[in-house]
């Protein structure tokens, strides 16, 4: 294998790995994992700086789209060859959209990181001036797009403002009369998701989850009854946290309802004028992640535990009323997958696919049946769907971001159990002079 040319090598070594890793799978799900044994990937390190001239070489400018083929067939792209590079260069992609022209919108580094949102499409990779972070509303219409100065609502990519909110000072929902302090710095967002009528838009955050109106911010979470009944037992407000983990949330396409929820609580769903309608204990110890199937008439709801998690669905018509206690056997929420601590997911019609903490794409369907599964490698950390279902986009804590098509064909050097076919991967590493296409 040394005599072998570098491309040659590594071609044959992601592929081996990948059918390995494939066979494996399809042994242990339809015999049993007992008796076998984990394959493991051959050395490909030495390989790194050969590859690595190549893709640079690849995304010089006048490169064709035919040499640009050519580069991905010889270095076909894969995780495990680029683990020794990725805790100097991987870097997460905290955001990511697939606009209806196709193009990304996606935001380099964690939502507390200063970052830089760009957009991706065939001309190249684009900063957005002026954006610190984004959301679109569940409907594709209306985009939240926030700076320091607050947030605008436009309707469309780049259409006319219809909205500009301005930041929660951060004393909303809390008792008066106690010496709370506002926030010295806008809250950073984990999410902003405009409401339908583009009038609201929902705020995550791990200083707080809040509605932002034209007339003001209101606190969600946490939730001013938790707070005092700490100033009832003698808490000092200095020393009541109002900062959130794991914080998420979720507004239905028909904007009539909110899920809300954090590492502390159960999950927690309000309507439209901010009722509450269900509270349902999580499949595991933390609440960690909310989802409407594509029609609007179910919700997946995640939590996890270390690396791993469950997620339960619930019918919408279900909820009102709906009570449930941590790992509850109520047949009104049934575990409808196993294992994934879920940080990113999409729908499509009868059909979930989310994102876990190992690298991987899950797809499920609305009865919790096993659909496929699609390695991209290191968490998931977000993911979009185009309108029709067909195309995917996944971006990991790796610095990677993957243009999928799904329902295709699967290539040799992929491992899953589904018909996907990756189209393109950027690699957004830092200490790079600019992120390459693969």
């Amino acid at each position: 294998m040394d005599k072998q040319l570098p491309q040659q090598q590594w071609l044959q070594a992601v592929t081996a790995y990948a059918q390995a890793v494939n066979d494996y799978v399809t042994q242990g799900r339809a015999h049993g994992w007992d008796h076998l044994e984990a394959p493991q990937a051959a050395a490909t390190e030495h390989l790194l700086e050969a590859w690595l001239a190549a893709l640079q070489a690849a995304n010089r400018p006048g490169v064709d789209d035919q040499q640009r083929r050519a580069f991905r067939e010889a270095w076909p792209p894969a995780h495990h060859p680029l683990v020794p590079l990725l805790d100097t260069h991987g870097q997460a992609i905290s955001s990511l959209l697939l606009l209806d022209d196709g193009s990304l919108l996606a935001r380099i580094g964690m939502p507390y990181e200063k970052g830089q949102v760009v957009r991706i499409d065939d001309l190249g990779i684009t900063p957005v001036i002026g954006v610190e972070h984004f959301g679109r509303c569940p409907g594709r219409r209306y985009f939240a797009l926030a700076n320091a100065e607050g947030v605008r609502v436009t309707d469309g990519w780049g259409g006319r403002q219809v909205q500009r909110l301005a930041w929660p000072t951060g004393l909303e929902g809390l008792p008066p009369g106690y010496p709370f302090e506002p926030f010295e710095l806008p809250p950073t967002p984990t999410a902003l998701i405009p409401f339908p009528d583009g009038q609201r838009v929902l705020l995550v955050s791990a200083e707080g989850i809040f509605l932002l109106t034209s007339q003001g911010a209101t606190r969600l979470l946490p939730q001013q009854a938790r707070v005092l009944d700490e100033l009832a037992e003698g808490s000092d407000p200095d020393d009541i946290s109002l900062g959130l983990s794991m914080e998420h949330g979720a507004v239905s396409a028909d904007g009539r309802l909110i899920v809300i929820g954090e590492q502390g609580s159960r999950h927690l769903v309000l309507d439209d004028q901010l009722r509450p309608v269900a509270t349902i204990g999580p499949a595991s110890e933390y609440p960690h992640f909310a989802l409407f199937n594509r029609t609007g008439d179910q919700l997946i709801l995640n939590a996890c535990h270390f690396y791993s998690g469950a997620t339960l669905a619930v019918r919408v018509a279900d909820l009102p009323g709906l009570d449930t206690d941590y790992y509850s056997q109520d047949p009104l929420t049934p575990q409808v997958q196993d294992g994934a601590r879920v940080y990113a997911a999409v729908a499509r019609d009868g059909e979930y696919i989310v994102g876990d903490a190992y690298g991987y794409l899950r797809a499920f369907g609305e009865d919790g049946v096993e659909h496929w599964q699609h390695y991209l490698g290191s968490t998931i950390s977000a993911m979009d769907i185009s309108a029709d279902g067909r195309t995917l986009v996944a971006a990991s804590h790796a610095g990677f971001v993957s243009l999928i098509a799904l329902d295709s064909q699967r290539p040799a050097w992929q491992i899953g159990t589904g018909a996907h076919g990756e189209v393109r991967r950027w690699l957004f590493w830092k200490g790079w002079d600019k992120p390459l296409a693969w």
